[in-house]
C-alpha cells in the first residue's frame, strides 16, 4: 500500500481505454489505513473492476494535495477526517468540481448514517453517499453513476437531503451535541443502537480501550450516568 501522501499525477483520460472498457481514476481519503486498504484491495483490480486508485490521504491537508496532484475523476471522501473533515476538503476543492472540461467529484463514503453528515458534505458539493456496509460491486457501480454525473445514495439516506432542501428552516442549534467531536458522535450513535464496544471498535478500527475513553467522554460531557441514560437522550434527539 502506498503512503497517503504518494500519488501519481500522470494525466490519464477518464473515458476507458482502448478496449472501450470503463476506466475511472479514483483518490481513496479516509483516516483509517486499514480501511484504505480493504476498500483498495476490494475495487482497486483495475483489469477487473475498472477503478485505478491513484492516491490516498488520512487528512484533510493531504487530501487537498493528492487531490490537486492527481486530479481524478472521483474522490471517495470520509465525512470525518483530522484538519476540519470532509466538508473541508469539498471547500478546499470547489474549483476542481467547478471544472467544466475535468470536474473532480466527491462522493461521501462513511460509517456514519446521521442526518447532518449527508445533509453537510452535499451541501458541500458532494454528488452522493454510502455508507461502508455497501458491497464491493455496488461500491464500484456508485463511482462509475457519480463519475457520469449521477447522484448515488445509500439506501434512505435519500430522505435526508430531500427533506432538508425541501425545507427552508435553518436546523436549529444542539448546543449539548456541539460539546462533543465527530468521533464521539460517532461512538454516541453505536452505543445507543445496542453495539458493544468490540463491535464499536471493529466498525471503527479503533481499540477497545478507546472505546471506553469516548463513552467516558460523552457522559461527562452530557451529564450521563450510564449507556442506558445515552440511548435515551439520543433517541429523543432522532440521533439513532
Amino acid at each position: 500500500m502506498s503512503d497517503p501522501t504518494e500519488a501519481n499525477a500522470e494525466s490519464v483520460e477518464p473515458t476507458g481505454d482502448g478496449a472501450g472498457r470503463r476506466h475511472v481514476r479514483v483518490v481513496l481519503v479516509d483516516d483509517h489505513r486499514m480501511f484504505r486498504t480493504g476498500v483498495q484491495a476490494e475495487i482497486g483490480r483495475t483489469e477487473e473492476t475498472g477503478v485505478e486508485v491513484v492516491g490516498e490521504a488520512a487528512d484533510v491537508e493531504q487530501a487537498v494535495t493528492v487531490i490537486t496532484a492527481t486530479r481524478p475523476e472521483v474522490v471517495l471522501l470520509d465525512v470525518h477526517l483530522p484538519g476540519g473533515g470532509g466538508v473541508e476538503v469539498l471547500r478546499r476543492c470547489a474549483a476542481l468540481m467547478a471544472d467544466a472540461e475535468r470536474p473532480v467529484r466527491f462522493l461521501a463514503l462513511s460509517v456514519s448514517d446521521a442526518a447532518e453528515d449527508v445533509i453537510g458534505v452535499i451541501r458541500g458539493g458532494a454528488r452522493g453517499y454510502v455508507t461502508k456496509t455497501i458491497t464491493g460491486a455496488d461500491l464500484v457501480d456508485s463511482i462509475f453513476r457519480v463519475q457520469e454525473g449521477d447522484a448515488v445514495f445509500s439506501p434512505r439516506l435519500a430522505g435526508f437531503v430531500l427533506d432538508a432542501f425541501a425545507s427552508t428552516d435553518a436546523p436549529p442549534v444542539d448546543e449539548d451535541l456541539d460539546r462533543l467531536t465527530q468521533r464521539e458522535r460517532e461512538v454516541l450513535r453505536l452505543i445507543a443502537r445496542g453495539y458493544a464496544y468490540k463491535e464499536i471498535a471493529k466498525q471503527l478500527f479503533i481499540s477497545v480501550k478507546t472505546v471506553e475513553s469516548h463513552v467516558s467522554a460523552v457522559l461527562r460531557k452530557l451529564q450521563l450516568s450510564n449507556r442506558h441514560e445515552l440511548t435515551r437522550w439520543a433517541t429523543a434527539r432522532r440521533l439513532v
